[in-house]
């Protein structure tokens, strides 16, 4: 590969926004904190210790919290993304322990919108919008490392981009305080049984994490991390029968094979349905790899640089599992079938399994000064790249695959994005921080994404090289931002934070080349946007605090959206060049009384989306097609509340509850008519979390939680009428319990079992069930 330049990765910014950023960086003293600083949202009491957020102190919105030690104590931990899955109206696509795909789902949109789930460690963007699935890369962060996270809820602050129109999630990790470390080992053992198919599956982890505060200024963090983890199941080749109930037979002659094993059942729409097996790469083994450097220097008293570099290695290979007995007793993998009268066409595809090995790296750097009050200053910028990513999809099913034979392999080597932030604030001093105060933020944002996917035919799908291109997708868009939010203290009790983000986008460089057919260029496009904030705030009592916010977001469509129509194995991507951009109205109301021991909190809110781009698709349909498109409107409505209690009635003994009420619709949609005054897919009307904690002495916490969400839908003309199978989204009832024991100083031992009662719970893909934990910790 060609040398490159630092500067090459950063994105390009035209002259006016040059000249911006050097009025923001050179003004006054200058200088701002922003997505890399240390400003203090609020201090969290937990158990005696205080512990501070690096987020701005004036957001104007709904958020929600956890340490490291509620963490540890709380839940079971194994991937980073765990840490989500008790916040307040949340959702967490967590299929299985080593899910590339673990998606985010909130208030008004749903875990296969995943633009809409911003997610930033230490103010760095790892949300990867690069693929439909393609969920943030959690393997960037390891649980040891993990000081805190904090939840926003909607589009109330100028200081993100409009992907934060659903919930933007901040991750802070743990700087050393001198010469220090930790080791992790953590296991998870689950028996699946689903449609007769019972197995074990089992996984591990380990993790080191070694860092050090120099006395010269600096600090280091090395974070080393190895998983291996086994799915359960994600998916079955099934067909469904007509509306009268029958199986239409194929429509060409021939001898059909007797065979046993078929499995029916109802499918979510109410039809009859016939299961054969577990395929498309159903049972997903992992083995992934995570090194991470982080650093940084206090250059002087007031400034600080700070960065890391990160390299992610996966190594994928799946396997199928076929019902299906001859006479003979044989497994029957292909071809035509027959049982109990019906005669069915098994595609040589249905059970071909496939195998990924990919390579992601990341890094980033930060400047930032210090000041307590007055102006500050920080630059982020930050760059991530697909070094090598190579998906091998066999042409035949598993027992004739393992020789080898044809395929078709698809390469990202290339795809990425880079990010590019410089804010400007100012702080009064606490004596000034009265009437007539303004606390300001002025900031430059800028990204760009790039996306290149090659497909190409395998003589032999194991090892064979990639030949000749068959097809190829690809394209840029670009972002480029100014923004400024004004946080005025017009009166001693009250608050009035208002804001303005101004948006440049542009999507150029899209193409398709298919083998044997003129390359199809798409025109470039741009588009403006203006998103305004605005929020009132009033300290009723020193107890009590009141909230009304209102905003605008703009989140535009992602490079996959707009470019990756494509086909991968069994799966067909319909994209469209001419998204519109969504654009969000969001209202909210919110109370927060704070008591000695504890807090309550309640949010009223609406979201209102024109534009919604929606991706949809059928997985009960073989190939699996799905489509991009425009939803012309969808409202959410909705009331959140949460509180935490300490001592409840019983020294160390406290509880943590949220329970959310949504009521999302689509109020219009040209496309599916049908779908109009229908519920928003995959919004459950309840979404609920209770954890009790209970710490008799130091040594020993013992905790539980029950989480509960509620009746949702995964088809936009709620055609899916049964949630509770297999290809549905259906409730989830879920007890989890953990027991910690601080068995000496520095070690830690947990125990638990997620699933307690083994209730079966899906979306579309087949959750896990009981599923058994261990955990050892170790420090330094």
């Amino acid at each position: 590969m060609a040398s490159r330049d630092a500067t090459d990765f950063l994105p390009s910014i035209s002259p006016v926004y040059a000249a911006a950023l050097m009025v923001l960086v050179q003004g006054s003293n200058a200088c701002a904190q922003g997505v890399g600083t240390e400003q203090q949202l609020g201090t969290v009491i937990v158990k005696g210790t205080a512990l501070r957020s690096t987020l701005d102190p004036n957001l104007p919105m709904t958020t929600a919290s956890k340490t490291a030690e509620q963490l540890r104590e709380q839940q079971n931990i194994f991937n980073p993304e765990d840490a989500l899955r008790n916040m307040p109206n949340t959702t967490v696509r967590k299929r299985y322990s080593g899910d590339r795909n673990a998606l985010i789902a909130g208030r008004s949109f749903a875990s296969s919108q995943a633009p809409r789930g911003l997610v930033l460690m230490d103010g760095y963007l790892i949300s990867n919008f690069l693929g439909r699935f393609d969920a943030p890369r959690w393997n960037m962060v390891a649980p040891e490392e993990i000081a805190r996270v904090d939840m926003l809820y909607g589009p109330f602050s100028a200081l993100y981009p409009g992907n934060s129109i659903g919930t933007t999630v901040a991750i802070s990790t743990r700087k050393p305080q001198g010469f220090e470390g930790s080791i992790r080992l953590a296991a998870q053992s689950q028996n699946s049984d689903l449609y007769g198919l019972k197995e074990n599956y089992n996984n591990t982890q380990a993790s080191a994490v070694l860092g050090d505060k120099l006395a010269a200024g600096g600090w280091y963090r090395l974070v080393l991390n190895r998983q291996d983890s086994t799915s359960q199941p994600m998916q079955y080749f099934a067909l469904n029968a007509n509306a009268s109930g029958e199986f239409v037979p194929p429509s060409t002659a021939g001898a059909a094979t007797p065979v046993e094993g078929v499995v029916y059942d109802i499918a979510p729409n109410g039809r009859r349905r016939a299961v054969f097996g577990a395929h498309a790469g159903a049972i997903d083994h992992t083995l992934q790899h995570t090194a991470k450097l982080s650093a940084g220097l206090d250059i002087s008293p007031s400034f600080s640089a700070e960065g890391f570099v990160a390299w992610w290695r996966n190594d994928t290979a799946t396997r199928n599992v076929s019902f299906l007995k001859n006479a003979s007793g044989s497994t029957v993998w292909a071809g035509r079938v027959s049982h109990a009268g019906n005669v069915f066409d098994i595609p040589k595809s249905a059970f071909a399994p496939s195998s990924r090995d990919e390579t992601h790296a990341q890094a980033g750097v930060t400047l930032k000064t210090r000041h307590k009050t007055g102006w500050n200053a920080s630059l982020v910028a930050s760059a991530y790249r697909i070094l090598d990513d190579q998906q091998r999809t066999a042409a035949n099913p598993d027992p004739v695959a393992a020789g080898g034979g044809a395929g078709s392999g698809v390469r990202r080597d290339g795809t990425g994005f880079r990010t590019f932030e410089v804010q400007s604030t100012y702080t009064p001093s606490r004596g000034d921080w009265g009437a007539g105060a303004h606390a300001l933020v002025l900031g430059l944002h800028a990204n760009d994404y790039e996306l290149k996917q090659s497909t190409a035919s395998l003589a032999d799908w194991k090892t064979g090289a990639f030949g000749g291109e068959t097809h190829f997708v690809g394209g840029k868009t670009r972002l480029v931002a100014l923004y400024a939010q004004d946080a005025w203290r017009f009166a001693p009790d009250w608050q009035l934070t208002s804001g303005l983000r101004a948006e440049s986008w542009a999507a150029f460089q899209g193409a398709q080349r298919v083998a044997g057919i003129a390359p199809l260029a798409y025109p470039e496009r741009s588009i403006t946007a203006l998103s305004p904030k605005l929020s009132l705030a009033w300290e009723a009592q020193q107890d009590l605090t009141l909230r009304a916010s209102i905003g605008r977001g703009t989140r535009f469509a992602t490079v996959t959206e707009l470019f990756q129509g494509t086909q991968s194995g069994s799966r067909i991507e319909v994209n469209d060049p001419q998204l519109r951009p969504e654009k969000s109205k969001a209202l909210e109301l919110f109370a927060e009384q704070r008591f000695e021991q504890g807090a309550l909190r309640a949010s009223l809110f609406q979201d209102d989306v024109r534009d919604t781009i929606w991706s949809q698709n059928n997985p009960l349909v073989f190939p699996n097609v799905t489509t991009t498109q425009n939803v012309g409107r969808v409202r959410t409505r909705g009331i959140e509340l949460a509180g935490d209690w300490q001592d409840l009635g019983l020294k160390g003994l406290s509880l943590d509850a949220n329970i959310a009420f949504n009521h999302a619709r689509i109020l219009e949609n040209a496309n599916v008519p049908a779908s109009v005054g229908k519920t928003w897919v995959r919004i459950p009307r309840v979404r609920s979390a209770l954890t009790l904690s209970y710490q008799p002495e130091r040594a020993w916490t013992f905790s539980s939680t029950y989480r509960y969400s509620g009746r949702q839908f995964n088809e936009i003309d709620n055609s899916d009428i049964l949630p509770d199978t297999y290809g549905g989204t259906s409730r989830l009832k879920q007890l989890d319990v953990r027991v910690l024991w601080r068995a000496l100083a520095k070690t830690e031992l947990a125990f638990g079992v997620d699933n307690l009662g083994n209730n079966r719970a899906y979306q579309s893909h087949p959750f896990p069930g009981r599923t058994l934990f261990a955990e050892l910790r170790h420090a330094i």
